[in-house]
């Protein structure tokens, strides 16, 4: 439960400081395309996880990170980036694992259910 806390600040975080940081290109992205409100808190803490630390993401949120789509995915991952709280992540390795995150999820999608 301490886990998921933590996380939980971190992703209000990521949704209310990152604002104030973001460049102007990311956060009219993210405005343009209402990409914080597409996803629910539940998933925004799951996709986090798999990009930002160690952790999955579940069918039904890869399914709610793929309605967001790629380019609100990206900006709302460089503006986290942007964010002095994250100072110490290797910019490149964050966007390595977003970057296979949407992948995987995509992959995930696309592929046939078993049948029943």
């Amino acid at each position: 439960m301490h886990v998921l806390n933590v996380y939980s600040v971190l992703v209000v975080l990521f949704l209310t400081y990152g604002v104030v940081m973001a460049t102007k290109e990311n956060g009219q992205i993210i405005k343009e395309n209402n990409c914080e409100t597409k996803m629910g808190l539940p998933c925004v803490i799951e996709a986090f996880k798999s990009i930002f630390s160690t952790g999955s993401i579940s069918n039904k949120c890869c399914g709610e990170l793929v309605v967001l789509g790629k380019v609100g995915h990206s900006a709302l991952v460089k503006r986290t980036l942007e964010n002095p709280v994250f100072n110490d992540l290797n910019p490149a390795t964050i966007i390595a694992k977003s970057i296979q995150t949407w992948n995987n999820c995509l992959a995930l999608l696309d592929s046939p259910s078993p049948s029943a």
